[in-house]
């Protein structure tokens, strides 16, 4: 469980945010002072403060200062009225992970509490490892990758971990492409750690959830009062990151209109927030991720070719899961271990038969897939090694097929070589397109039919020759 300590001398409010922040989930403590929570501080060891910008014997600058020198690993957030707005931006640049105002708004404050905890996690943890002084600093700087970035041993592996030695000290855009679930967000972490940015914010968008109308909010800011639902003044993700690094995530999902506002704050390193005539400058670096490819949104006119150009000065690729080979079980033996300590399990190892399993699925969901697999099986498993029946069924039945064909009948069999031939990568990428269905539907086989075109007769043929259960 999560701990947040809550530091506001208005005993109403700290009250009233604490109940709802314990309903929610976290184990929370309050004080009604700085030097009550600095005591605190000491004998408990916090995810996170949310700390009143002004308190009865010190201020929000001075507390941000004391925890960060005292106790790094321990997030901020700064809790602030509008009449203090500028100096919690200043608090972001000097370490804050971002500011709440009041009127508290609980899914504002839910949101943000919990995309502090896991960014400052990953932001820190590795930071505070200690370093032996005889490794030269190649290798230490070798070490610095956010969190849940694992280093794998396989050659994809280390050309990607090459990749982002490379173009992290430099101050290049970069746009990182992969499959969904290959951890974008974590290269493109483990890049801000190894560039001279890495001590000013590290701040993430996911462009793919936004519309028209609340990206240009989100990405510039607004005062009060500037549009309709406009309670509050917000600074937006570019002035949050102002001297750090801005992660723009599926960003080819972006409206063509915001593109063209977005294409000139980053060709003038401006921003403006709606509503103001302040202009505001800009350092930021930015790093941006698709699973798209936007070479084709520019052919179909859906990406800006303009703003492609200002992003694409270093690319990286990140290969699907299963490309990487050995780090397969690299990366199920690390889910593990952040597993049993979630859950407080001591699970130690995986059968043959479960590394078997995943050395040849597909992993359509890579990385994430992985870890929500290794999660689930860790669960349900009750002494110390994970075998198939704490698998899911797509894995634990999966079977890549191939038809040995003779003039009577259609066998199938597993494909253990000659992967390249076109029958077999027909087949497969049949068998992927049916299983992907069948998991969209719930495995409800005649909307499933009716998605693929196909009678429910052919589509059980189908399952039972390519063994699908």
């Amino acid at each position: 469980m999560k701990k947040i300590l809550i530091i506001d001398d208005e005993v109403n409010v700290a009250l009233l945010l604490s109940k709802f922040l314990t309903r929610n989930g976290f184990d929370v403590t309050t004080a009604s002072t700085g030097s009550i929570g600095m005591e605190y501080l000491k004998n408990g060891d916090f995810n996170l403060v949310l700390c009143d910008f002004r308190l009865e014997d010190t201020d929000g600058r001075e507390m941000l200062k004391n925890i960060k020198t005292q106790y790094p690993k321990t997030g901020v957030i700064i809790i602030t009225g509008y009449s203090d707005i500028k100096m919690a931006v200043e608090l972001i640049k000097m370490g804050a992970y971002d500011y709440i105002t009041k009127p508290l708004y609980p899914d504002e404050i839910l949101n943000t509490i919990t995309k502090a905890i896991e960014t400052h996690h990953a932001l820190v943890e590795d930071k505070a490892e200690p370093l032996s002084h005889d490794k030269s600093s190649r290798e230490i700087k070798k070490q610095v990758f956010a969190n849940d970035f694992v280093t794998g041993t396989s050659k994809v592996s280390k050309e990607l971990t090459r990749q982002i030695e490379l173009v992290a000290p430099t101050n290049y855009s970069v746009i990182i492409l992969g499959e969904s679930g290959t951890g974008k967000e974590s290269v493109a972490k483990s890049i801000h750690l190894n560039s001279p940015r890495h001590n000013q914010p590290f701040i993430a968008m996911d462009c793919g959830s936004l519309t028209k109308e609340l990206a240009a909010s989100e990405f510039f800011g607004h005062e009060k009062g500037s549009f309709t639902g406009a309670l509050y003044t917000k600074i937006g993700h570019f002035e949050m990151a102002n001297g750090g690094t801005l992660f723009l995530d599926e960003v080819g999902n972006l409206s063509y209109e915001i593109q063209a506002a977005l294409l000139r704050t980053v060709q003038e390193r401006k921003v403006k927030r709606i509503g103001s005539t302040r202009e505001i400058n800009l350092d930021v670096r930015i790093i941006i991720a698709t699973n798209e490819n936007l070479q084709e949104g520019i052919q179909k006119g859906r990406f800006r070719e303009d703003l492609y150009h200002r992003f694409n000065e270093f690319s990286i690729f990140i290969p699907p899961l299963r490309e990487r080979g050995n780090d397969i079980m690299l990366l199920a033996h690390h889910f593990l271990k952040i597993a049993n300590q979630e859950l407080g399990r001591n699970v130690t190892s995986f059968s043959q038969e479960v590394i078997d399993s995943f050395m040849s699925y597909r992993w359509q969901g890579n990385i994430r897939e992985m870890k929500n697999v290794v999660r689930r099986a860790t669960l349900l498993t009750e002494g110390n090694e994970i075998t198939m029946k704490a698998l899911p069924l797509e894995i634990s039945n999966f079977k890549i097929p191939v038809y040995d064909y003779t003039p009577q009948q259609a066998e199938v069999h597993d494909i253990k070589e000659n992967r390249h031939d076109l029958k077999n990568a027909a087949l497969e990428a049949e068998y992927e397109t049916i299983l992907k269905v069948l998991r969209e539907v719930n495995f409800n086989k005649t909307r499933a039919a009716e998605i693929l075109n196909i009678d429910r007769k052919t589509l059980y043929n189908k399952m039972k020759a390519i063994n699908i259960k």
